[in-house]
């Protein structure tokens, strides 16, 4: 390196998952924010799915995401995010363990319409020691809760970060996505800093 010269910033490419029940936006979300032409795996509902999958709430849903969403967005110089959108419904989570691997952290995404369908991933993250946020799509006609009532509704871990957010908005979708990193960047530094502690008896 000549003299005068900035070092060259080592790129840095992290793994993040954006989970959720069906229909909740993670398709809506990953191609919102991805920079490239994400890749989908979206096809349409048949009547064989109708009898295992819940559609209430989402009855305008015509198709449904049966492997994963993927894009890529870069948050600033150096610093790209891969993002995997998980399918929603329980007949596909056998994906979950394949795709959750070497991840730096979540999204949930939740809708307060339906609450109930983000149960199993916050269950899912908060299980297997992933950081994740929350993040409230904010539907029209929905009504609005506040970061803390769903919070409490979801009975989140204390610290665990709820955001609202539309998914269909670039900027939103990529706030959402700065939060999870700081959140999961300070999560994994104390987890360092307690196994360091562990091994050498320092207190």
């Amino acid at each position: 390196m000549a003299a005068g010269e900035e070092p060259e910033q080592t790129a840095l490419a992290l793994k993040i998952l954006v989970a959720g029940g069906f229909g909740v936006g993670k398709t809506t979300l990953v191609g919102a924010v991805s920079e490239i032409r994400p890749l989908r795996t979206e096809e349409l509902l048949s009547e064989a799915g109708e009898l295992v999958d819940d559609t209430g709430g989402v009855d305008q849903k015509t198709t449904t995401t049966v492997a994963m969403d993927f894009g890529r967005i870069t948050i600033r110089s150096g610093l790209s995010l891969y993002l995997f959108g998980t399918p929603g419904q329980d007949r596909f989570w056998f994906l979950w363990d394949e795709l959750s691997q070497g991840s730096l952290g979540a999204v949930v995404l939740a809708d307060t319409r339906r609450l109930e369908d983000c149960f199993p991933a916050v269950d899912y993250f908060e299980h297997r020691h992933i950081p994740f946020v929350v993040a409230v799509n904010c539907f029209a006609g929905a009504r609005t809760y506040g970061a803390h009532e769903v919070s409490q509704a979801l009975d989140l871990e204390r610290g665990t970060p709820v955001v609202l957010c539309d998914a269909r908005d670039k900027d939103s979708g990529k706030e959402v996505l700065i939060r999870l990193v700081e959140y999961a960047g300070r999560v994994h530094t104390a987890r360092l800093l307690d196994a360091v502690e562990s091994r050498t008896g320092t207190v």
